[in-house]
């Protein structure tokens, strides 16, 4: 599916010119100037002080031979970003919408009664909502944060809820199958129900009562102007924070998306009846699938560009050296691949869905397995997501929460490089993704591009709609009526040619 385009590469590969990869240029250009004609290489302009191969000339020549070489490494990067992002644009449509159905008809009003203890039934069930709940990082923070203060165990809303939240979405399946295949979406499920398992034993084993409890109080006595949809910090002198006036109180949202989304009437979850064919909880589905856009969309352009700059510029020698701990094969590579992948996913600043892309890369690059799944189960303990944890319940079970998750990450990790590897269901590295063609992938893109604009306009307010309308109504008679004027003329020419 993805070209494996490096343009900084070794060095010792043919040169562009004689039909090798682009990636020689660049390191060429450094040690030992540009590819020039031999001609031009002998230079020596006399009176000027220029030396052959130095001087001035041999100067520029490098800069502009290291400045060309990068604009085309940048390009090939942008080009494999628009790849991905064209692979998996369906994929997105189709998890955000049913992730908004599902937020809207499965109420989580009654969640802290199903997951108020720490047994293995309320883990159970706070896997279970979590899985159906939000796939933004900060949103699955805020809401656990909304469930602990309420009641709920660490184990179940802290650890289960809060991981499954994010690591086992639906939209983040899609586009795991959609770019590394269906062995790592199934390893996902897998390793994410593992990684569960783990996060429980410590908050059950490990963590005293009167550590939650403390904690718990913590976060009840936190005063912040909160987002009236998802929880989220909504501090009202930001730029991106938006009110809005209901029942004559103002309230606060961190986007626009959660301020479509917000309905001051709590409603009961419904699972059958006519009211599952209401055009009022559909419209509020759909802007919960746009709020999905809005607190997202960042964190997944931001990951496809940060991987199709890693695709085109790094070499493969600098990942086989992170990762090259150990001798191929062994168990020393095999826990050191797990280890520094969930460490690399620890210094990133992408969601669960935007470091997909990211993990494409360490695939093709060599990370294992397990490596790549670390990585992606990692993406709850990136720094700007650990300064909350200590905001929120404060140091000590910020430490508690951020050990348990790389903990997890870890060994579910290993659990699935083992399992899968045993199984014989690890794919090749050349391999990754082609789970969809690429005439489905046209297609089913054609198809959700419509969706997402239907969607986007339902979910807009009704004066926002108005204006919309009234300046594409000239727009779209303009089509009208120039249609109209075309198939007029071909009945004309039609007619004067003695055809009907």
């Amino acid at each position: 599916m993805l070209s494996a385009i490096h343009l900084i590469t070794d060095t010792s590969g043919p040169v562009l010119a004689a039909g090798g990869p682009l990636s020689t240029l660049l390191p060429q250009a450094i040690d030992h100037g540009p590819v020039l004609p031999a001609q031009l290489s002998t230079v020596r302009p006399t009176g000027s002080g220029i030396a052959p191969n130095g001087g001035g000339f041999g100067y520029a020549a490098r800069l502009v031979g290291v400045l060309g070489a990068l604009l085309l490494g940048v390009l090939s990067g942008a080009i494999i970003a628009f790849r991905m992002a064209w692979d998996t644009w369906w994929a997105l449509v189709l998890g955000f919408t049913i992730t908004g159905a599902v937020q809207e008809f499965v109420s989580e009003d009654r969640l802290s009664d199903y997951i108020g203890d720490d047994g293995w039934r309320e883990i159970g069930y706070g896997t279970l909502f979590g899985a159906s709940s939000s796939s933004c990082s900060f949103s699955a923070v805020a809401t656990t944060r909304t469930l602990f203060t309420k009641g709920a165990s660490a184990a179940a809303s802290l650890g289960a809820f809060q991981f499954a939240s994010t690591d086992l979405v639906l939209e983040l399946a899609l586009v795991v199958t959609v770019l590394l295949g269906w062995q790592f979406a199934a390893a996902e499920i897998v390793g994410g129900l593992v990684a569960v398992a783990v996060i429980a034993v410590v908050y059950r084993r490990f963590v005293p009562n009167s550590w939650v409890e403390r904690a718990r109080e913590h976060a009840k006595a936190l005063e912040e102007t909160e987002c009236a949809t998802c929880g989220v910090a909504a501090d009202p002198t930001a730029d991106e924070t938006v009110s809005k006036v209901v029942d004559g109180e103002r309230r606060y949202f961190c986007c626009g998306g959660c301020r479509g989304a917000y309905d001051p009437n709590d409603r009961d979850a419904v699972t059958a009846g006519p009211e599952l064919l209401s055009g009022d909880r559909w419209r509020s589905a759909t802007a919960n699938a746009i709020r999905e856009w809005d607190m997202l969309w960042r964190d997944i352009a931001l990951g496809f560009v940060i991987a199709g700059l890693l695709a085109a510029l790094v070499p493969t020698a600098w990942w086989t050296a992170l990762f090259g701990v150990g001798a191929d094969g062994s168990l020393t590579r095999t826990v050191s691949n797990v280890v520094i992948g969930a460490v690399v996913g620890v210094v990133t600043f992408l969601c669960s869905v935007g470091n997909v892309p990211f993990a494409v890369v360490l695939w093709q690059n060599g990370v294992s397995f397990g490596g790549v799944l670390a990585f992606i189960f990692a993406d709850l303990l990136i720094l700007p997501l650990v300064r909350t944890y200590r905001r929120y319940y404060g140091t000590r079970m910020a430490a508690v929460i951020f050990v348990a998750f790389f903990l997890a990450a870890v060994v579910a990790g290993l659990v699935v490089e083992l399992l899968f590897g045993g199984l014989g269901l690890v794919p090749p590295h050349t391999t990754g993704g082609g789970s969809v063609s690429g005439a489905y992938t046209a297609l089913l893109n054609v198809v959700a591009a419509p969706i997402l604009a239907i969607q986007i306009y339902v979910a807009l307010e009704p004066e926002q709609r108005v204006r919309i309308g009234t300046r594409l109504a000239p727009h779209v008679a303009g089509v009208i009526y120039h249609a109209h004027s075309l198939v007029e003329r071909i009945a004309y020419a039609l007619e004067d040619r003695g055809l009907e």
